[in-house]
């Protein structure tokens, strides 16, 4: 009994031990195909890191701040000559007083997202190339069964710029976008909160020159809100009309 069970587990060590070798041809294809699948995951990282990073869009989208050598031209001249020029302007005692800019605010509201969500991409890719920023999306807080919108979906873009990019977001809308509106007479003079915070609306995207009319699918507005320190709208008013807003007279 003990040689026979001594035979089976041999004959068994023997089926199951040790793989049959493989021929040359048979060598080479599998050679060639853990080679074509190490490719196809090399590949496959790559994109997904890509993807992860915000890449791969219609624009691209700088992820790293520029370093500067210097600081942004409007706030160079802030710091030179816009703020003494308030301070004798509204005779304030303390420069601390001075109105400033803290940070713009752009937002872009779809409503069509509701029925065609992929507009939300194209809406990321160019608000993202106007103000080198990449934009978060924004969503809806409470339900509005007329407008067949539910609480989170997405229905919106949005960038807060501050510092340097808030100066050069400004600067470029100023002298670049805005006179390129059609038949431009100015800004509203009239759309402060109070407090001195400042809405302007765009109806169309378009005046930026970061934006390609070609290659967009429908033209998009949004608000641009400027956020200062001022103590009332006067004040507000001044320190924009100082970095060149053109209000209407």
């Amino acid at each position: 009994m003990a040689d026979e069970k001594e035979e089976k587990g041999g004959e068994k060590a023997g089926k199951g031990g040790g793989k049959p070798a493989l021929t040359p041809e048979q060598e080479a294809e599998a050679a060639a195909k853990k080679a074509a699948r190490a490719e196809a995951k090399a590949k496959g990282g790559k994109g997904a890191g890509a993807k992860g990073k915000g890449g791969g869009s219609a624009l691209e989208v700088a992820q790293e701040r520029v370093k500067r050598s210097q600081p942004a031209r409007l706030r160079k001249l802030y710091d030179t000559e816009i703020r003494q020029k308030l301070i004798s302007e509204f005779k304030l005692e303390n420069p601390m007083e001075a109105p400033r800019l803290t940070r713009i605010t752009i937002n872009m509201g779809l409503g069509e997202a509701v029925s065609n969500p992929k507009i939300l991409d194209t809406a990321v890719d160019e608000l993202g190339a106007i103000t080198g920023q990449r934009p978060v999306v924004t969503k809806a807080k409470k339900s509005i069964a007329v407008f067949k919108l539910r609480a989170g979906q997405k229905i919106g873009v949005m960038v807060t710029l501050r510092r340097d990019q808030m100066f050069e977001f400004l600067d470029r809308l100023v002298n670049f976008a805005l006179p390129r509106v059609r038949d431009f007479k100015g800004v509203s003079p009239k759309s402060f909160d109070g407090r001195g915070n400042y809405t302007l609306g765009i109806r169309e995207e378009i005046i930026f020159p970061e934006i390609n009319y070609e290659k967009i699918e429908k033209p998009k507005g949004m608000n641009i809100t400027f956020n200062t320190t001022a103590a009332d709208d006067d004040q507000g008013r001044a320190l924009l009309k100082h970095f060149g807003m053109p209000f209407r007279n």
